[in-house]
């Protein structure tokens, strides 16, 4: 069996109000709303809205709940509080023991990080990756590499013992950038290559069919709804509609595809923060009484290990 999750940030489930919802000026397969119905999903997929607060107080945050999502454990619970950008010590040791990558390899199963990255900058987190021959793009000066942390996906394939794609393997068809189509890492003047998102969808179930379980991370939605940027929102996620509708019309046989968000944000572009709306799960893939069941975020973890025998 082959799973795969299309994870995206900052989408959650708003009003279908055009004045702030940049969801509702399309009928995306994240087009969904708090107050209408949404399109038809294709290939038979479903529609689930989760929680993204666990019962803990204050805004849904990426570093607790993409951690949530990567272990299958309701993270901000366990910490009492929710945890903005990058994981700290305790999320990282969570990580570190739960992973569910970590899980997945106990289990014998095999998983991917579909995104590629600049060499040095993974070097620079001190995370696991592959052999890059080409010259590094840039230099990290030593005051930024103290800044620097890795996200949760990140973590959780480290604690895998996963290494991470570069830009070489976006060159060789191997890997994909975070944006899709490579166009903000050629904006940057790093050497990735131009992609269609019907093309990046191919590559996509090319690096899937070598794991049992493969992820892909998308985040300028996120970014565009803390600018408060419709532009920039309807850009990303036309992007990711076109690339997560072919990847599921090319879907092989048996294969699950779930794509999810950590908590909402772009939705509502009236304000900067994150929002307490729950967030999108859709499904794609044979009938799952796991699926039924999702009430959070860390539902989608679970699903993973459990499809895989890894529970």
């Amino acid at each position: 069996m082959r799973v795969a999750v299309l994870f995206i940030d900052g989408v959650g489930i708003g009003r279908k109000d055009p004045a702030v919802n940049p969801l509702a000026h399309r009928e995306h397969l994240l087009s969904r709303f708090q107050d209408a119905a949404g399109p038809p999903l294709p290939d038979g997929g479903r529609f689930l809205p989760v929680d993204t607060t666990f019962g803990v107080a204050g805004r849904p945050q990426s570093a607790s709940n993409q951690t949530a999502i990567l272990t299958g454990d309701p993270a901000p619970a366990l910490l009492g509080r929710h945890i903005l950008g990058y994981p700290n010590a305790p999320l990282r040791g969570l990580m570190a023991d739960r992973s569910i990558v970590k899980r997945l390899a106990a289990a014998g199963r095999t998983s991917t990080f579909a995104n590629a990255y600049p060499a040095p900058y993974l070097d620079a987190l001190g995370v696991p990756r592959r052999p890059s021959t080409s010259p590094p793009e840039f230099v990290v000066p030593p005051e930024s590499r103290r800044k620097m942390r890795p996200s949760a996906a990140k973590l959780a394939f480290a604690a895998g013992g996963v290494p991470l794609r570069t830009l070489d393997d976006a060159r060789a068809a191997d890997g994909l950038t975070h944006d899709i189509t490579g166009a903000a890492a050629r904006a940057y003047g790093l050497p990735a290559p131009e992609r269609t998102p019907e093309e990046a969808a191919a590559i996509f179930w090319h690096v899937a069919s070598g794991a049992d379980f493969t992820f892909f991370e998308h985040y300028l939605a996120d970014e565009a709804g803390h600018a408060q940027d419709l532009t920039a929102a309807l850009g990303a996620l036309d992007t990711f509609d076109a690339f997560t509708r072919s990847v599921v019309a090319t879907r092989p046989p048996g294969a699950r595809v779930l794509v999810c968000s950590d908590h909402g944000n772009v939705e509502d572009l009236s304000t900067r923060g994150h929002t307490l709306h729950p967030v999108p799960v859709l499904y794609f893939g044979p009938p799952s009484t796991e699926v039924d069941a999702f009430s959070t975020v860390a539902d989608v973890g679970r699903a993973v290990l459990g499809w895989l025998g890894a529970e």
